[in-house]
C-alpha cells in the first residue's frame, strides 16, 4: 500500500468529504476508499482514452474499406 500526500483546494476538500461521508459513513478508512474509488475510476478512463487513440493511429480495419484518422477528418 502506498501512500500520497497531497494539497487540495479547501472547496474541493469540503465537497470530497461529503460525497465521502455519505457513500461510506465516517467509518475509518472512508476517506481512502473513497479517493482509491476516485483515482481508479481516473486511470481507467485515461486508459481507454489512450487505447482508443493508439486505435484510431493505427486506422480501423472496416474489411475491404480501411480508415484513418486523417481521412476521417477531412469528410
Amino acid at each position: 500500500m502506498g501512500t500520497i500526500t497531497i494539497n487540495i483546494g479547501n472547496e474541493t476538500e469540503k465537497e470530497f468529504r461529503k460525497i465521502a461521508s455519505l457513500e461510506y459513513g465516517r467509518k475509518k478508512g472512508y476517506l481512502g476508499k473513497a479517493l482509491e474509488k476516485a483515482l481508479k475510476e481516473w486511470v481507467n478512463k485515461k486508459t481507454a482514452e489512450s487505447r482508443t487513440l493508439e486505435l484510431l493511429e493505427e486506422g480501423i480495419n472496416m474489411g475491404k474499406i480501411k480508415f484513418d484518422r486523417g481521412e476521417l477528418h477531412e469528410r
